[in-house]
């Protein structure tokens, strides 16, 4: 399934962080996945949220930077191999991923994907693992 996700420009020094989260708790928003990517100058915070629209408002409000962007959800098995077997097969129709990051959480591991084509992933994704999405 695809879900929004926000990505947050923030500048690389101390505090930054924690302002983020400081302004979804006082929103009253919660946050269920994200990751950080970094470079020297600035880091990219990816969020997965319950309430997108009250989460980007509250950010922009609080003056982020902030862009909205469509992902793929995938719910697997976590046991070895099962990512494995769902990648081969995008890999096969020339799928390349952009980025990816995942939690697991007992029987179950959720990934947020950003393929190159996400209408082709999501066919491909339907058709070959129709129990994922």
């Amino acid at each position: 399934m695809t879900i929004k996700q926000i990505s947050v420009f923030l500048e690389n020094k101390g505090g930054r962080l924690n302002e983020v989260a400081r302004v979804l708790a006082a929103n009253d928003i919660n946050m269920l996945a994200f990751c950080i990517a970094e470079t020297t100058d600035f880091g990219l915070m990816r969020l997965i949220v319950q309430e997108v629209d009250r989460a980007v408002e509250a950010l922009r409000n609080a003056g982020f930077a902030v862009i909205l962007t469509e992902v793929i959800a995938i719910h697997c098995p976590n046991r070895p191999g099962a990512l494995s077997k769902i990648l081969e097969s995008l890999a096969e129709e020339h799928i390349f991923i952009e980025y990816m990051y995942a939690f697991a959480q007992s029987d179950r591991a959720d990934v947020i994907i950003n393929p190159n084509d996400r209408e082709k992933c999501l066919q491909i994704l339907r058709q070959k693992h129709p129990d994922i999405l």
